[in-house]
């Protein structure tokens, strides 16, 4: 994985459930991660492996949802792409990244979640 989010920051992220009173569009948004066209948003950490947040994989909208992320699979999780290099054909492994420049922002606030929940 790149850029993996320090302990600082995880610990800004409120605890599963904690938000479970929120209506969904108005639950804050602490990370995203994403790879090619794969997204994941996350509202909620329980301080060990498992987020909770909105997953949308490889721009299927239609299958977009809440639940829960295991971080470890995150970070292990690679992609093969083929590529040529100087004719020859090669494999690159991508991995997920988490986003740098996230701003924390509500759920309603986020174009893909609200295309995906239709808002």
């Amino acid at each position: 994985m790149f850029n993996i989010p320090s302990e600082k920051l995880l610990s800004r992220i409120p605890r599963l459930y904690e938000t479970e009173s929120v209506e969904a569009g108005e639950k804050l948004i602490y990370l995203h991660f994403f790879l090619y066209r794969s997204d994941w948003y996350i509202a909620e950490f329980d301080g060990e492996d498992t987020f909770f947040g909105f997953v949308c994989l490889n721009g299927w909208k239609e299958f977009a949802e809440w639940g829960n992320i295991s971080f470890k699979e995150l970070k292990e999780l690679q992609v093969e792409q083929p590529i040529v290099v100087e004719g020859k054909r090669e494999v690159l492994f991508l991995e997920v990244e988490c986003d740098e420049y996230w701003m924390v922002r509500k759920a309603k606030e986020i174009k893909l979640i609200c295309e995906c929940q239709g808002w």
